[in-house]
Protein backbone atom coordinates (compact mmCIF):
# COMPACT_ATOMS: atom_id res chain seq x y z
CA UNK A 1 0.00 0.00 0.00
CA UNK A 2 1.26 3.66 -0.71
CA UNK A 3 2.92 5.64 2.29
CA UNK A 4 0.47 8.50 1.35
CA UNK A 5 -2.47 6.10 0.44
CA UNK A 6 -5.04 8.15 2.62
CA UNK A 7 -4.43 11.36 0.83
CA UNK A 8 -4.30 9.93 -2.65
CA UNK A 9 -7.65 8.16 -1.64
CA UNK A 10 -8.99 11.48 -1.04
CA UNK A 11 -7.53 13.33 -4.36
CA UNK A 12 -8.54 10.38 -6.65
CA UNK A 13 -11.36 12.20 -8.19
CA UNK A 14 -9.11 14.61 -9.63
CA UNK A 15 -5.24 13.13 -8.53
CA UNK A 16 -5.03 11.74 -12.49
CA UNK A 17 -4.50 15.54 -13.78
CA UNK A 18 -1.43 16.26 -11.82
CA UNK A 19 1.81 15.61 -12.21
CA UNK A 20 3.53 16.05 -9.09
CA UNK A 21 3.14 15.48 -5.22
CA UNK A 22 4.43 18.06 -2.89
CA UNK A 23 4.94 17.44 1.14
CA UNK A 24 6.02 19.11 3.21
CA UNK A 25 6.97 18.60 7.19
CA UNK A 26 9.27 19.26 10.14
CA UNK A 27 9.62 17.70 13.61
CA UNK A 28 11.94 18.97 16.55
CA UNK A 29 13.64 16.29 17.55
CA UNK A 30 17.75 15.89 18.50
CA UNK A 31 19.57 15.05 16.03
CA UNK A 32 23.38 14.99 17.06
CA UNK A 33 24.35 12.98 14.08
CA UNK A 34 23.47 15.75 11.71
CA UNK A 35 26.11 16.33 9.48
CA UNK A 36 26.40 12.12 8.97
CA UNK A 37 22.78 12.78 7.80
CA UNK A 38 23.39 14.55 4.78
CA UNK A 39 24.76 12.71 2.66
CA UNK A 40 22.21 9.47 2.94
CA UNK A 41 19.37 12.02 2.27
CA UNK A 42 21.04 14.40 -0.87
CA UNK A 43 22.04 10.72 -2.45
CA UNK A 44 18.59 8.80 -1.95
CA UNK A 45 16.61 12.36 -2.76
CA UNK A 46 18.93 12.45 -6.24
CA UNK A 47 18.53 8.72 -7.27
CA UNK A 48 14.63 9.40 -6.82
CA UNK A 49 14.59 12.74 -8.86
CA UNK A 50 13.26 14.76 -5.62
CA UNK A 51 13.55 18.51 -5.89
CA UNK A 52 13.16 20.65 -3.04
CA UNK A 53 15.49 21.36 0.17
CA UNK A 54 15.33 19.24 3.38
CA UNK A 55 17.28 21.72 6.57
CA UNK A 56 18.85 19.40 9.03
CA UNK A 57 19.64 20.84 11.88
CA UNK A 58 21.40 19.39 15.89
CA UNK A 59 17.66 19.87 16.85
CA UNK A 60 15.21 19.06 13.89
CA UNK A 61 14.28 18.03 10.59
CA UNK A 62 12.25 20.43 8.02
CA UNK A 63 11.61 19.59 4.27
CA UNK A 64 9.31 20.58 1.27
CA UNK A 65 9.85 18.39 -1.84
CA UNK A 66 8.22 17.16 -4.52
CA UNK A 67 8.08 14.47 -7.38
CA UNK A 68 6.25 11.51 -8.61
CA UNK A 69 3.56 9.50 -6.09
CA UNK A 70 6.39 6.55 -6.26
CA UNK A 71 9.42 8.88 -5.63
CA UNK A 72 7.76 10.60 -2.73
CA UNK A 73 6.60 7.61 -1.43
CA UNK A 74 9.85 5.79 -1.72
CA UNK A 75 11.05 9.22 0.36
CA UNK A 76 8.64 8.30 2.97
CA UNK A 77 9.98 5.07 3.63
CA UNK A 78 13.84 6.03 3.50
CA UNK A 79 12.73 8.52 6.01
CA UNK A 80 10.88 6.17 8.40
CA UNK A 81 13.73 3.64 8.55
CA UNK A 82 15.11 6.40 10.89
CA UNK A 83 12.73 5.81 14.46
CA UNK A 84 13.59 9.64 15.38
CA UNK A 85 11.73 10.66 12.25
CA UNK A 86 8.62 7.77 11.88
CA UNK A 87 5.11 9.62 11.62
CA UNK A 88 6.20 13.43 10.94
CA UNK A 89 2.98 14.70 10.03
CA UNK A 90 2.45 15.96 6.37
CA UNK A 91 1.08 18.62 4.01
CA UNK A 92 0.37 16.73 1.25
CA UNK A 93 -1.04 19.19 -2.05
CA UNK A 94 -0.72 18.75 -5.77
CA UNK A 95 0.57 20.38 -8.54
CA UNK A 96 0.59 20.41 -12.48
CA UNK A 97 4.33 20.72 -12.69
CA UNK A 98 7.87 20.65 -10.47
CA UNK A 99 7.44 23.75 -8.27
CA UNK A 100 11.15 23.53 -7.44
CA UNK A 101 14.21 24.03 -9.31
CA UNK A 102 16.87 22.11 -7.39
CA UNK A 103 17.49 19.48 -4.99
CA UNK A 104 18.93 20.81 -1.91
CA UNK A 105 20.12 19.79 1.74
CA UNK A 106 21.43 22.18 4.16
CA UNK A 107 22.96 21.73 7.43
CA UNK A 108 21.79 24.69 9.59
CA UNK A 109 22.17 25.81 12.97
CA UNK A 110 18.22 26.54 13.68
CA UNK A 111 15.18 24.34 11.22
CA UNK A 112 13.69 27.60 11.45
CA UNK A 113 15.76 30.91 12.50
CA UNK A 114 14.74 32.57 15.31
CA UNK A 115 18.31 33.43 17.19
CA UNK A 116 17.24 32.39 21.00
CA UNK A 117 19.08 29.19 21.80
CA UNK A 118 17.42 28.99 24.72
CA UNK A 119 14.16 28.65 23.01
CA UNK A 120 13.89 24.90 22.14
CA UNK A 121 10.48 23.34 20.86
CA UNK A 122 12.21 19.81 21.66
CA UNK A 123 11.95 19.96 25.15
CA UNK A 124 8.71 21.90 25.02
CA UNK A 125 5.62 20.84 23.24
CA UNK A 126 3.20 24.26 23.03
CA UNK A 127 -0.60 23.92 23.23
CA UNK A 128 -2.54 23.27 20.39
CA UNK A 129 -6.17 24.14 18.75
CA UNK A 130 -7.43 21.90 15.69
CA UNK A 131 -8.58 24.03 12.90
CA UNK A 132 -12.14 22.96 13.78
CA UNK A 133 -12.23 24.26 16.66
CA UNK A 134 -10.85 27.05 16.06
CA UNK A 135 -13.15 27.30 13.14
CA UNK A 136 -16.09 27.32 16.23
CA UNK A 137 -14.51 29.97 18.22
CA UNK A 138 -14.59 32.72 15.07
CA UNK A 139 -17.95 31.82 14.07
CA UNK A 140 -19.11 32.55 18.07
CA UNK A 141 -16.90 35.57 18.17
CA UNK A 142 -14.82 34.66 20.98
CA UNK A 143 -12.50 36.87 22.62
CA UNK A 144 -9.03 36.01 21.35
CA UNK A 145 -6.83 37.40 19.70
CA UNK A 146 -5.76 35.92 16.58
CA UNK A 147 -2.07 36.34 15.59
CA UNK A 148 0.03 36.37 12.13
CA UNK A 149 3.44 35.04 12.85
CA UNK A 150 4.88 35.24 9.55
CA UNK A 151 6.60 37.84 7.41
CA UNK A 152 5.04 41.21 5.81
CA UNK A 153 4.92 40.13 2.41
CA UNK A 154 2.95 36.47 3.03
CA UNK A 155 0.12 38.73 4.81
CA UNK A 156 -0.02 40.69 1.69
CA UNK A 157 -1.05 37.15 -0.10
CA UNK A 158 -3.83 36.93 2.54
CA UNK A 159 -4.59 36.13 6.24
CA UNK A 160 -7.53 35.68 8.72
CA UNK A 161 -9.81 38.11 8.99
CA UNK A 162 -9.32 40.64 11.93
CA UNK A 163 -5.65 39.13 12.72
CA UNK A 164 -2.78 40.91 13.80
CA UNK A 165 -0.33 42.35 11.60
CA UNK A 166 3.30 42.65 13.27
CA UNK A 167 4.66 44.25 10.46
CA UNK A 168 7.55 41.72 10.36
CA UNK A 169 10.03 41.39 7.85
CA UNK A 170 12.00 37.86 9.12
CA UNK A 171 10.83 35.65 12.15
CA UNK A 172 14.03 36.64 14.04
CA UNK A 173 12.17 40.42 14.56
CA UNK A 174 9.02 38.44 16.16
CA UNK A 175 10.46 38.44 20.12
CA UNK A 176 10.56 42.34 19.85
CA UNK A 177 7.77 42.26 17.54
CA UNK A 178 5.30 40.81 20.37
CA UNK A 179 6.54 43.16 23.32
CA UNK A 180 4.81 46.05 21.48
CA UNK A 181 1.45 44.77 21.59
CA UNK A 182 -1.05 46.09 23.94
CA UNK A 183 -3.19 43.59 24.95
CA UNK A 184 -4.25 42.27 28.36
CA UNK A 185 -1.79 39.31 28.30
CA UNK A 186 -4.54 37.35 30.00
CA UNK A 187 -6.90 37.27 26.94
CA UNK A 188 -6.64 33.52 24.90
CA UNK A 189 -3.81 34.06 21.74
CA UNK A 190 -4.24 31.65 18.82
CA UNK A 191 -0.91 32.30 16.46
CA UNK A 192 -1.05 30.51 13.41
CA UNK A 193 1.51 30.33 10.52
CA UNK A 194 2.04 28.14 6.75
CA UNK A 195 2.27 24.86 8.19
CA UNK A 196 3.04 25.27 12.29
CA UNK A 197 6.79 25.69 12.49
CA UNK A 198 6.96 28.93 13.49
CA UNK A 199 4.36 29.20 16.03
CA UNK A 200 6.37 26.11 18.04
CA UNK A 201 8.91 28.64 18.47
CA UNK A 202 6.77 31.64 18.72
CA UNK A 203 4.27 30.10 21.30
CA UNK A 204 7.23 29.57 23.76
CA UNK A 205 8.33 33.40 23.09
CA UNK A 206 5.00 34.65 24.54
CA UNK A 207 4.59 32.23 27.08
CA UNK A 208 8.37 33.56 28.30
CA UNK A 209 7.00 37.41 27.87
CA UNK A 210 4.01 36.48 30.46
CA UNK A 211 1.08 35.56 27.93
CA UNK A 212 -1.20 33.54 30.05
CA UNK A 213 -2.91 31.39 27.30
CA UNK A 214 -1.33 30.59 23.96
CA UNK A 215 -2.28 28.44 21.31
CA UNK A 216 -1.21 27.17 18.05
CA UNK A 217 -3.16 26.11 14.83
CA UNK A 218 -2.43 22.33 14.18
CA UNK A 219 -1.61 22.31 10.89
CA UNK A 220 -1.06 25.70 10.22
CA UNK A 221 -2.87 27.83 7.16
CA UNK A 222 -2.57 24.84 5.09
CA UNK A 223 -4.07 22.30 8.12
CA UNK A 224 -6.93 24.73 8.33
CA UNK A 225 -7.69 25.18 4.80
CA UNK A 226 -7.97 20.66 4.77
CA UNK A 227 -9.77 20.81 7.89
CA UNK A 228 -12.16 23.77 7.88
CA UNK A 229 -12.27 25.32 4.42
CA UNK A 230 -11.90 29.09 3.81
CA UNK A 231 -13.86 30.61 6.37
CA UNK A 232 -12.93 33.28 7.91
CA UNK A 233 -9.49 34.04 5.83
CA UNK A 234 -9.38 36.33 3.18
CA UNK A 235 -7.23 35.76 -0.33
CA UNK A 236 -4.57 33.28 -0.85
CA UNK A 237 -1.70 31.37 1.38
CA UNK A 238 2.03 32.42 -0.04
CA UNK A 239 3.77 28.97 -0.13
CA UNK A 240 7.70 29.32 -1.00
CA UNK A 241 8.12 28.04 -4.12
CA UNK A 242 6.93 28.51 -8.05
CA UNK A 243 3.76 28.03 -7.16
CA UNK A 244 3.80 31.40 -4.75
CA UNK A 245 0.15 30.68 -3.43
CA UNK A 246 -2.36 28.12 -2.65
CA UNK A 247 -6.22 29.13 -2.37
CA UNK A 248 -8.28 27.61 0.27
CA UNK A 249 -9.18 24.58 -1.97
CA UNK A 250 -4.97 24.12 -1.54
CA UNK A 251 -4.61 24.52 -5.30
CA UNK A 252 -2.63 26.91 -7.21
CA UNK A 253 -3.53 30.83 -6.94
CA UNK A 254 -3.05 33.69 -9.00
CA UNK A 255 -0.39 35.22 -7.67
CA UNK A 256 3.17 35.55 -9.08
CA UNK A 257 6.63 36.45 -8.00
CA UNK A 258 8.64 39.45 -9.28
CA UNK A 259 11.63 38.66 -11.17
CA UNK A 260 13.67 41.16 -9.44
CA UNK A 261 13.11 41.34 -5.75
CA UNK A 262 10.92 38.13 -5.19
CA UNK A 263 7.80 39.53 -4.03
CA UNK A 264 4.67 37.95 -4.64
CA UNK A 265 2.35 39.80 -7.07
CA UNK A 266 -1.61 39.90 -7.08
CA UNK A 267 -3.28 39.96 -10.33
CA UNK A 268 -3.55 43.78 -9.80
CA UNK A 269 -0.27 43.94 -8.99
CA UNK A 270 0.42 42.70 -12.62
CA UNK A 271 -1.91 45.46 -13.88
CA UNK A 272 0.03 48.35 -12.54
CA UNK A 273 2.02 51.12 -14.74
CA UNK A 274 5.15 50.07 -12.22
CA UNK A 275 5.30 46.02 -13.52
CA UNK A 276 6.98 45.03 -16.32
CA UNK A 277 8.08 41.53 -16.87
CA UNK A 278 11.55 40.49 -16.09
CA UNK A 279 12.00 44.20 -14.70
CA UNK A 280 10.17 45.77 -12.03
CA UNK A 281 7.52 45.75 -9.82
CA UNK A 282 4.73 47.86 -7.58
CA UNK A 283 7.44 47.02 -4.74
CA UNK A 284 10.96 47.55 -6.50
CA UNK A 285 9.87 49.71 -9.18
CA UNK A 286 11.27 53.24 -7.38
CA UNK A 287 14.90 51.25 -6.02
CA UNK A 288 15.46 50.17 -10.47
CA UNK A 289 13.84 53.13 -12.30
CA UNK A 290 15.00 56.22 -10.13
Amino acid sequence: MSVLHNEEVAFRGSLRDFMFVNIAGYRFVDLPDRDNLRAPFREKCTSLGLKGTILLSPNGINFFLAGTQESINDYVSFLEEDSRLTGIPMHITYSEYQPFRRMLVRLKKEIISLGMDEIRPVENEGNYINPSQFKTWLDEGKEVIVLDTRNDYELRVGSFENSIDLDIKSFREFPEAVKRLDYDKSTPVVMFCTGGIRCEKASMVMESQGWGEVYQVRGGVLGYFKEAGGAHWKGDCFVFDQRVSLDTELMEGDHQMCFNCREPLSPDDLKSEKYSLEEYCPYCYERVVS
